[in-house]
C-alpha cells in the first residue's frame, strides 16, 4: 500500500514538475525575444547622433521622410550594422551551444577553441597572398579556415592516452588559437596600408558594416541554423557520453560531422562579417543552458536569441562609453566574456569533468 501511494505520488509530481519547466522555458524564450527586440531598437537609436525611438519605428515603417538627416543614419548606416549583428550573434551563440555540447565542456567556445582565429588567419592570407580586398570574398576563406582550425583542434585534443577530454580540447584550441593569431598580427602588420581594412575587422568592429557582406554570409548562417536545430536532439545523447548516445540509436560520428559543418558555417561566417569576436557563444550558451536546463533543442533556440542581443547590446555600450569614439564590440564582449569563463572554471572541475 505504502508502495502505491508513492508511486502514485511520483506520477502526480512528474508532471506538475514538468509544466513548471515548460513554462519557465517559455518565459526564458519571451524574455530572450522581448531582450532582442529591445537591443535592436537600441542599435537603430543610439550613436552619434541620437534618434528618437518612436522616430525610428516610423522611418522603419516608412511614416517619416527618408530624405532626414535621422533617416539617413538609421537605414544607411545603423540597419545594415544592426543586421549584421543580428546575423553575426545568432552565428556564435548557436556555434557555441553545439561546441559545448559535442565537447561535453561548459568552457567550449569558437573562440577558445581556436575557430574564429583560423578564420582571421585565412582571411589575412586571402588579402596578403591572394589580393582579396572585398569583405564579400573574405567568406570563402574564412569558412575554410574556420573548418581547418575545427578539425585541427579535434585532432590535436583528440591525439594520445585520455584525449578527447574538455581540458585537452580546451588547451589546443587556446595553443592553436594563439599561433594562428599572432602569425595573422604578423601579416597584417606587414603592410599596414593594405590590412587596413583588415586591422579594423580583427578587432572585432561592427562599425561601417554594408549589405554586401551580410547579404553573402547570411544564407551560410541560416543553413547552419537549420541543421543545428535539426541535429539538437542527437546532441542531446552525445552530450551524455558516447556510449549512452550509441545504445540510443544515435550515430556519434554522424553527429560530430554534423557539429563539424554546424561550427564551420556558424563561427566562419560569423567572424567574416564583424571579425574574431570572442566569448559571445561562451556567454550565451552557459546563460542559455542555466535558463532552461540540459535541453540541446531549447539551448539551441535560446542562444540563436541570446546572441544577437549580446552582440547588439555590446555594439551600442561601445559606441556610448568613448565619446565621440567608439569602442569595438570585440573588445566589450571581452571584458565581459573574461570574467565569466574565470567564474566558470572556479566553479567546475573541467580537468575531470
Amino acid at each position: 500500500m505504502a508502495t502505491s501511494e508513492v508511486h502514485g505520488v511520483d506520477r502526480a509530481q512528474r508532471p506538475a514538475g514538468g509544466v513548471r519547466r515548460r513554462r519557465t522555458r517559455l518565459l526564458a524564450l519571451v524574455i530572450a525575444v522581448l531582450l532582442l527586440v529591445l537591443a535592436a531598437v537600441l542599435g537603430l537609436a543610439v550613436g552619434a547622433r541620437p534618434v528618437a525611438f518612436d522616430e525610428v519605428v516610423r522611418i522603419i515603417v516608412g511614416a517619416a521622410s527618408r530624405d532626414s538627416a535621422d533617416a539617413a543614419a538609421v537605414l544607411d548606416l545603423r540597419l545594415p550594422r544592426t543586421v549584421a549583428a543580428i546575423v553575426a550573434g545568432a552565428g556564435l551563440g548557436v556555434a557555441g551551444a553545439v561546441v559545448q555540447a559535442v565537447t561535453r565542456n561548459p568552457l567550449a567556445d569558437p573562440g577558445i577553441l581556436g575557430v574564429t582565429s583560423g578564420s582571421a588567419f585565412a582571411v589575412a592570407l586571402a588579402v596578403g597572398f591572394f589580393g582579396v580586398s572585398a569583405a564579400s570574398g573574405w567568406v570563402w576563406f574564412s569558412l575554410v579556415g574556420a573548418g581547418l582550425a575545427t578539425v585541427a583542434v579535434s585532432l590535436i585534443g583528440g591525439a594520445g592516452r585520455g584525449g578527447g577530454g574538455p581540458a585537452r580540447l580546451t588547451l589546443a584550441g587556446l595553443a592553436l588559437g594563439s599561433v594562428l593569431a599572432g602569425i595573422t598580427s604578423s601579416i597584417v602588420l606587414s603592410d599596414p596600408r593594405r590590412f587596413d581594412a583588415v586591422r579594423a575587422w580583427e578587432v572585432g568592429s561592427l562599425a561601417d558594416r554594408g549589405w554586401e557582406p551580410v547579404l553573402t554570409v547570411a544564407p551560410f548562417v541560416a543553413v547552419g541554423l537549420v541543421v543545428a536545430l535539426v541535429a539538437a536532439r542527437p546532441l542531446d545523447a552525445v552530450s551524455l557520453g558516447d556510449e549512452h548516445a550509441a545504445s540510443v540509436g544515435v550515430s556519434v560520428p554522424t553527429v560530430r560531422v554534423l557539429s563539424l559543418i554546424v561550427v564551420t558555417l556558424l563561427a566562419g561566417g560569423a567572424t567574416a562579417i564583424v571579425g574574431p569576436i570572442a566569448f559571445v557563444g561562451l556567454i550565451v550558451a552557459h546563460t542559455a543552458r542555466g535558463l532552461v536546463g540540459p535541453s540541446q533543442p531549447w539551448i539551441t533556440g535560446l542562444s540563436a536569441l541570446l546572441g544577437p542581443a549580446l552582440l547588439l547590446l555590446a555594439d551600442v555600450l561601445g559606441r556610448v562609453v568613448a565619446p565621440p569614439g567608439e569602442l569595438a564590440a570585440g573588445l566589450v564582449t571581452a571584458a565581459v566574456g573574461a570574467p565569466v569563463l574565470i567564474a566558470i572554471a572556479r566553479r567546475r572541475r573541467v580537468g575531470g569533468s
